[in-house]
């Protein structure tokens, strides 16, 4: 089966109303066993805006991926960050 990826990239703009999306994101993303691959502020941005925090999450599969941004648990962190950051989110198919 075809991995999926879960690719953000995120500026936060307010610390203390994302803490709370830090606090609920995590159960989300073990319960549909995601392995973070990139998690950071160190990136160069070569095209396009620039974003304080890149992550890239290996998941089983694009479904997988999709379920996880999809369920209850993901939905309840995305509400406690509404207003905390700017954010790009793709998940994408692997290659193999």
């Amino acid at each position: 089966m075809t991995k999926g990826y879960w690719i953000a990239m995120v500026t936060v703009t307010d610390p203390d109303r994302y803490a709370g999306y830090q606090a609920h994101a995590p159960a989300a993303f073990a319960k549909y066993n995601a392995r973070f691959l990139a998690q950071g502020g160190d990136a160069d941005t070569l095209e396009g805006q620039p974003f304080e925090r890149h992550v890239v999450i290996e998941f089983a599969s694009k479904e997988q991926a999709l379920s996880c941004y999809n369920s209850h648990e993901y939905q309840a962190a995305r509400s406690a960050r509404n207003g905390a950051c700017e954010a790009n989110i793709a998940i994408v198919t692997g290659c193999f």
